[in-house]
């Protein structure tokens, strides 16, 4: 048995490819160009793919991108001053902030700066909040696109043990408040859980962020399941890993994710879905 690939690539093309045709519309009937603030503060080289991907993502889409790189000496106040700036601004639909940012800078401070329609990202509390009381307003990006990965494969979600590998506010919590959302039952783990594999065993659905490479092991997973794997990690040599050692998992299971080409493009797709939605619901268009 080897599992079939969830390609990320392919699923994102189609996903831009239909917003493209999306936007001519609101062009068309509403004279509506949705816009993205990109905020980046600091040269980071990370950082500086990931804001050029979505750069690249609102032109091939047709969403207006403003871009915004600040350096690192950027004060909070003054990223807090350029947040309201744009909040207030009714040719922006989205705001983004690229991070990590600088140790300075409050991560939870900018967060909730944003103004939740505006939260493209899906990180403020008071979307987090919607998801969690099952009124999802914008998604937290990449549990977004792993949940349209799941839903390429056909499967069904409900009753179904799914298990998050990793508990962060911007990953792992919210991805768990998807599946609920979808019917599964669902456990998290994180660095505190005891035998890890035995929780891995028994899940038919696994997702797995907690940015180890390796963590998981192949001979852990169960028969037939589905592995998303989130983590991406970069080994000595330079190659690009995840945090599930794919070669072993991809003889049980059904389904899996490679890395690269996975989840990450999924991220950048649900990005522009969210900005559209963001300049539809504000202003009452239906989609």
């Amino acid at each position: 048995m080897s599992a079939q690939i969830i390609d990320g690539k392919k699923i994102a093309a189609k996903i831009r490819q239909d917003l493209t045709l999306k936007i001519k519309q609101l062009q068309k009937d509403h004279n509506l160009t949705p816009g993205l603030a990109v905020v980046i503060i600091g040269e980071d080289p990370a950082s500086q793919v990931y804001v050029r991907n979505k750069r690249n993502a609102c032109e091939e889409t047709g969403i207006k991108s403003v871009g915004y790189d600040l350096p690192e000496s950027t004060s909070q106040k003054d990223l807090l001053e350029l947040i309201n700036k744009l909040n207030e601004d009714d040719d922006i639909d989205g705001i983004l902030v690229q991070f990590p940012v600088p140790d300075h800078i409050d991560t939870e401070t900018v967060i909730e700066a944003i103004r939740p329609d505006k939260d493209v990202d899906g990180f403020h509390p008071y979307n987090i909040g919607r998801l969690a009381v099952r009124m999802p307003a914008l998604r937290s990006c990449t549990p977004y696109g792993v949940m349209k990965l799941l839903e390429s494969t056909g499967e069904t979600f409900h009753g179904k043990e799914a298990l998050i590998v990793g508990a962060s506010n911007h990953v792992g919590r919210p991805m768990a408040l998807e599946l609920l959302l979808a019917g599964c039952t669902v456990s998290i783990s994180h660095r505190f859980t005891r035998d890890l594999e035995a929780w891995v065993r028994r899940s038919e659905i696994i997702v797995v962020a907690a940015g180890k490479p390796g963590l998981v092991k192949g001979e852990w997973i169960r028969p037939g399941a589905t592995v998303i794997d989130i983590g991406i990690n970069r080994t000595d040599k330079g190659k690009l890993v995840g945090d599930v050692d794919f070669e072993s998992a991809r003889q049980n299971a059904a389904w899996i994710t490679p890395v690269p080409g996975g989840v990450g493009p999924m991220t950048v797709a649900t990005l522009m879905l969210n900005t559209i939605e963001a300049a539809t619901s504000r202003r009452n268009i239906k989609p």
